[in-house]
């Protein structure tokens, strides 16, 4: 009888939610992406019923793209920049065709151009980068992208450096310690823990882009300012600029899920601040401001209830 019961009690229990894997492309482990990733998966898991969020590291910006775009996750981060030539099938940028299955999920902080240069080096501006070591991030990642652009913009090609190493930003810095590079490009959020440790490690000096050089490139790219004291040694701010960041999804993902993951991510902001400072600069009002491409829906419905508009 006992048994009975048993088999009775569970035929008509609740049967559990289907487990949602969701899959959150980000960067290096050394960048903002990675630790911001961590952060959303943890949102994610504790807000969302039956989600199993998981973090992959990755080549950052065209990669992601490319993985969302091939169905192999759920929720990445890219660059404007990187997000608008994806759009349009940018080759020379790492992409074979048009992205289709790409939407945007919200737009977040910005990425600032972080060119960092050993003081022994003497680097002092983009022009002093000519005949040095400098390197660039991943082939064809958004940092190895925002590089060709500034340095484009200031006339200078890969041609004219010393040499020029494909690397991500531990590796970069890891060399600047060891005297093997003269200077780094990084794009990332401000207070990145990589060049924290290189201006903990060694004297720095970090090299100003100038408007002008803004102003030729356009769009998405902005005037910014990386304020004084944001790194060891940095006792004055220094002009920059600036590329906005965005979360993606795929256009397949059902909307009551994006809806699910949009609303864990907007409505515990400060959680994303304590997890890295650069995500104090995430605004909700700001969130649908400039994307290359459509909104997925769920995400455009969590908006709307909050009066955000494009």
């Amino acid at each position: 009888m006992g048994a009975i019961a048993l088999v009775s009690t569970l035929a008509f229990a609740p049967v559990a939610a289907k487990a949602e894997f969701v899959n959150i492309l980000t960067g290096g482990t050394s960048g903002v992406y990675y630790p911001l990733g961590v952060a959303i998966s943890k949102l994610v898991g504790e807000k969302v019923p039956g989600a199993r969020p998981s973090v992959q590291a990755t080549k950052a910006s065209v990669e992601n793209l490319n993985l969302i775009e091939q169905g192999k996750g759920e929720v990445a981060f890219t660059l404007a920049d990187s997000l608008a030539d994806g759009a349009s099938g940018k080759e020379e940028a790492g992409f074979k065709a048009p992205l289709t299955k790409v939407r945007a999920l919200g737009g977040i902080y910005p990425n600032y151009i972080q060119i960092v240069a050993s003081k022994d080096s003497g680097i002092r501006t983009i022009a002093d980068l000519k005949g040095k070591r400098l390197s660039v991030g991943a082939p064809k990642s958004g940092t190895e992208l925002n590089a060709r652009a500034i340095l484009g913009a200031a006339g200078l090609k890969y041609d004219d450096l010393g040499k020029v190493e494909y690397l991500p930003f531990a590796e970069s810095v890891e060399l600047m310690k060891n005297r093997q590079l003269d200077a780094t490009l990084q794009s990332s959020g401000l207070g990145v823990a990589s060049i924290k440790d290189l201006a903990n490690s060694v004297p720095i000096v970090v090299v100003e882009v100038p408007a002008a050089i803004i102003d030729k490139i356009g769009a998405p790219y902005l005037k910014a300012t990386i304020p004084a004291n944001t790194y060891e040694g940095q006792a004055v701010d220094v002009a920059t600029a600036a590329v906005p960041n965005f979360l993606v999804t795929r256009a397949s993902m059902k909307d009551e899920d994006v809806y699910a993951i949009t609303k864990a991510i907007y409505d515990n902001l400060p959680e994303l601040a304590a997890a890295h400072s650069a995500a104090r600069s995430i605004k909700i009002e700001n969130a649908m401001k400039g994307s290359p491409v459509a909104f997925h829906p769920g995400a455009e419905k969590y908006f709307k209830e909050k009066g955000v508009t494009p």
